[in-house]
């Protein structure tokens, strides 16, 4: 089902605008041309966004922002405005708004504002998934909380940084990453003068989980472009 969109504004001519770049993109779309009736609509109907003008006749945005905001019901507010001043802007994120573009603004900007919205409440109501603590690459066994490797049923001792270092890799089979990557995800800092550190623990690594380290079946090289963790398209275990 199409999302649905509530277009409280005013001004003709940006309301009929702003629906018609919205509906070609799948949206569905309801306008209202003045607070009174915008805010009957968004408060007695279901919509998934209210883009709201913060200058109407009959109740201005701000109070139309709060009286929405004092529901038990979340719904993403993008507030436009003529106002560009600092003070505007945050009395209007402080009343609930969740993002402003003031006018006079690019569609392609606001479309890009409503699909980051969109994200952002997908992403809230959306469970948290933990990390599974047990990662099985045939082989090769990881238990995370214990900080315990095993292959082929015999303990493995890594030190902390070529631990992470694994379980980066086992959590993302298939996906190539660079040196300057490894070094901001794992290490927690990206700079060249270090990459010799990535492939210092990587060699370390090989040494203690690879049967034979110049041929190894777990982290394999892409030349050119990084290592990554063998995936099931891989020939490994």
């Amino acid at each position: 089902m199409a999302n649905s969109i509530l277009i409280v504004e005013d001004n003709r001519d940006v309301a009929d605008l702003v629906s018609m770049h919205l509906r070609d993109q799948g949206y569905s779309v309801e306008t209202a041309a003045d607070g009174r009736l915008g805010l009957n609509k968004a408060l007695s109907e279901d919509h998934d966004l209210v883009v709201l003008d913060l200058m109407l006749p009959g109740i201005d945005g701000l109070e139309i922002c709060r009286q929405i905001r004092a529901r038990a019901n979340y719904v993403p507010i993008l507030m436009l405005t003529a106002k560009s001043t600092e003070l505007d802007r945050v009395v209007g994120l402080e009343l609930g708004g969740d993002d402003y573009i003031t006018k006079p603004f690019s569609i392609r900007e606001l479309l890009a504002r409503i699909r980051a919205l969109f994200r952002r409440t997908e992403a809230m109501r959306s469970p948290p998934v933990a990390p599974a603590d047990k990662i099985d690459a045939g082989p090769l066994q990881i238990e995370i909380s214990k900080h315990r490797v095993e292959l082929d049923g015999r303990r493995i001792e890594l030190t902390a940084r070529e631990f992470d270092l694994l379980v980066h890799f086992a959590r993302h089979p298939g996906r190539v990453y660079s040196r300057a990557e490894l070094l901001d995800l794992v290490w927690g800092y990206g700079h060249r003068g270090y990459a010799h550190t990535v492939n210092t623990h990587i060699n370390r690594l090989r040494t203690k989980i690879e049967a034979d380290p110049s041929k190894p079946r777990f982290i394999l090289t892409v030349w050119g472009v990084g290592y990554k963790f063998f995936d099931r398209s891989d020939t490994g275990p």
